[in-house]
């Protein structure tokens, strides 16, 4: 079995779920469990997957970072590729054309949760721990902490998180904006299936200019925002989807969506 394995899942199959899966060491994930998870998103990002999920085999553990072991022999040199390869782990998954949901339970913590950041959903247990304690080893969060936290909640909330390296409860993360969902650990994973439903069941090109243009805008100016939200739109006209949405609703049915 490898150290991140991936499977399709729902009704239709158009569901992907990767499973981060070395549960003896809470997921640390090491150069070649970051090269598996990178390989697997570049797969999916391909597919007529509609809706990712990611996952973890130990449910104490969503994962806890970095592996700190394989690392602490590196060179500086060593330890900068090492990073280069992480970056591009982070990226493909914030990159993938479909909407990316988190699915914690147990502890994300630095790099692990530097994975849930670049997702684009979370849905949390209430046994889930957060935190990002880059500071506490002499670092800073190197995988888009820093950057995406704040866009997440309140900005002064975001410094006190990576300033002071703090594990935060899934209550106080939910109360801070953070979470989509918030369940008990035994609904974690149908609640995160259900929602990843609710995604693949649209138009999959609508989805997915959906979640660049929703990227792309913030922080944009109103008249950049305004230009570049109406070229997305405009891509959306020119689909066999769009003509079925509206078919549909006009004949009272469930729309069919192909993806074109």
């Amino acid at each position: 079995m490898g150290l991140v394995e991936w499977k399709r899942i729902g009704e239709q199959g158009n569901i992907a779920e990767i499973v981060l899966n070395r549960p003896e060491a809470r997921n640390a994930f090491t150069t070649e469990m970051a090269e598996q998870l990178l390989e697997i998103c570049e797969i999916i990002a391909k597919s007529d997957v509609r809706a990712v999920l990611i996952t973890s085999s130990n449910e104490k553990s969503f994962c806890s970072g970095a592996d700190l072991k394989e690392r602490n022999n590196m060179t500086e040199t060593e330890w900068k590729s090492q990073h280069k390869l992480f970056q591009q782990m982070f990226n493909s998954i914030a990159d993938m054309k479909q909407p990316v949901i988190a699915v914690v339970d147990g502890y994300a913590l630095a790099g692990g949760f530097e994975i849930v950041l670049n997702c684009d959903m979370i849905v949390a247990a209430e046994t889930a721990t957060f935190g990002l304690p880059e500071v506490t080893r002499g670092i800073m969060p190197g995988g888009g902490g820093t950057r995406l936290l704040s866009k997440r909640i309140n900005i002064h909330r975001a410094k006190e998180w990576v300033c002071t390296g703090k594990m935060v409860s899934a209550e106080e993360a939910n109360r801070a904006g953070l979470l989509n969902i918030l369940t008990k650990s035994n609904e974690l994973r149908n609640k995160a299936v259900q929602l990843a439903g609710k995604i693949a069941n649209n138009a999959p090109l609508a989805v997915q200019n959906c979640k660049t243009s929703v990227d792309e805008l913030f922080g944009m100016t109103k008249e950049e925002a305004r230009k570049i939200e109406i070229e997305y739109y405009n891509r959306c006209l020119n689909t066999e989807d769009r003509l079925e949405g509206v078919l549909a609703f006009v004949e009272k049915r469930t729309p069919e969506f192909i993806g074109k």
